[in-house]
């Protein structure tokens, strides 16, 4: 941008025709070069950009791999409403080992390890902490210090008001800002500490999913012969008196067989409060070792406890998954991704109401496809979000 025109333009001004832009295209200008990304992440033009920009930009992004570290951190995300891959730089962040696992509300949550000697914060010293931070405004905090064991074994789920839950078989770990995830309303009685709760799930929590005041799981009760699916409910509870979070099994004698029918069943958090997505493979029969004809995605209705089916994936499709052992199952909102080895790219289901023909679809140029197995998660990019 050295020679470029724009170079030569006041800084207010160059702000000025930027700020005319849609969050999209800034986020893809900032990746030009060092003097745009500058100047697009300044403090003034992100003040003027809170006033202009108010729909947040609904994304897909990745998780690095446990063995991928780089002295640049970078987040990829997929921009289905442009169909182009978009690179947000993490390098503000004074850390190392960055991976990022989940989001909520324009926050970026990541596992973190100090890279100073002192550490930043006694939280990173000689082990993993969580980070919160937007990639958009380069602002981050440390959560309250946890345990290594709790990055290793545990399932991060992240809501509204900064809540943060940490998920084992036999705990849960409850953090919030002083926040009702039910009310959406501050409390200031709420402890900023973590809070630990025991749990009496009867195995390992599979696919949890946060939805308001309540976390839905789904746990394998069966034998080691043969697995046996069940889902499980809980509400959030955030007073320190309490000691246990009781889980309770989700089940109505109408469902028959829903479980039976699919293999390695997630769920995945649906656009609204009141479903959620159940994604497996569809069985051929009901024999132990049975191959399945496609991938299924079902819809729970959270008030009348009905199932129905919301997509199916194309049997071209499912042909690139057919050769693969396991495959990954991640998304929310409208959309569901599927990724396994060595097919090379990600399969993208869009519940798009009236128009069945662009429900699924091919997301290519995935960083570290090839043998590599992607996972990911939903990010809702925005400028006001602050950690």
């Amino acid at each position: 941008m050295d020679s470029s025109p724009l170079n030569t333009l006041p800084q207010d001004t160059l702000h000025q025709i930027f700020s005319r832009l849609s969050l999209r295209r800034i986020a893809a200008a900032k990746c030009v070069c060092k003097s745009l990304h500058s100047a697009l992440s300044s403090p003034s033009f992100l003040h003027l950009l809170r006033s202009t920009q108010s729909q947040p930009l609904s994304l897909v992004a990745l998780k690095p791999s446990h063995r991928h570290v780089t002295a640049h951190p970078t987040l990829h995300a997929f921009d289905p409403a442009a169909n182009r891959w978009i690179k947000f730089s993490l390098s503000f962040l004074p850390f190392s080992a960055l991976h990022p696992i989940t989001s909520c509300d324009g926050l970026l949550y990541l596992w973190a390890s100090s890279l100073q000697n002192p550490p930043i914060s006694p939280a990173l010293n000689s082990q993993k902490a969580l980070v919160v931070c937007n990639p958009l405004t380069a602002q981050f905090k440390t959560l309250p210090q946890l345990g290594s064991a709790w990055s290793r074994h545990g399932s991060v789920l992240a809501g509204s008001l900064s809540v943060v839950l940490v998920l084992t078989e036999l705990a849960i770990l409850y953090y919030s800002d002083n926040g009702n995830p039910k009310t959406n309303t501050f409390e200031p009685n709420i402890s900023t500490n973590w809070l630990k709760f025991s749990s009496n799930l009867p195995s390992k929590p599979r696919s949890p999913v946060l939805i308001s005041d309540f976390i839905l799981t789904l746990c394998d009760v069966g034998s080691p012969w043969r697995s046996q699916w069940a889902m499980f409910k809980t509400k959030i509870a955030n007073n320190a008196e309490k000691k246990t979070m009781q889980w309770a099994r989700l089940e109505k004698r109408d469902w028959g067989d829903i479980f039976d029918i699919l293999k390695r069943p997630r769920l995945v958090k649906a656009g609204d409060d009141k479903k959620v997505y159940m994604v497996g493979g569809l069985s051929s029969s009901y024999a132990l070792q049975s191959a399945c004809t496609t991938i299924l995605i079902l819809r729970l209705d959270l008030e009348s406890l009905k199932w129905d089916e919301a997509g199916r994936m194309p049997v071209e499709m499912y042909r690139c998954f057919m050769e693969s052992s396991k495959f990954k199952v991640f998304g929310a909102g409208n959309r569901v991704c599927f990724s396994a080895k060595r097919v090379g790219r990600l399969a993208m289901w869009e519940e798009v109401k009236g128009d069945e023909n662009t429900q699924w679809r091919w997301v290519d140029g995935v960083l570290g496809s090839g043998d590599g197995l992607p996972r990911g998660f939903v990010f809702e990019a925005r400028l006001d979000a602050v950690p």
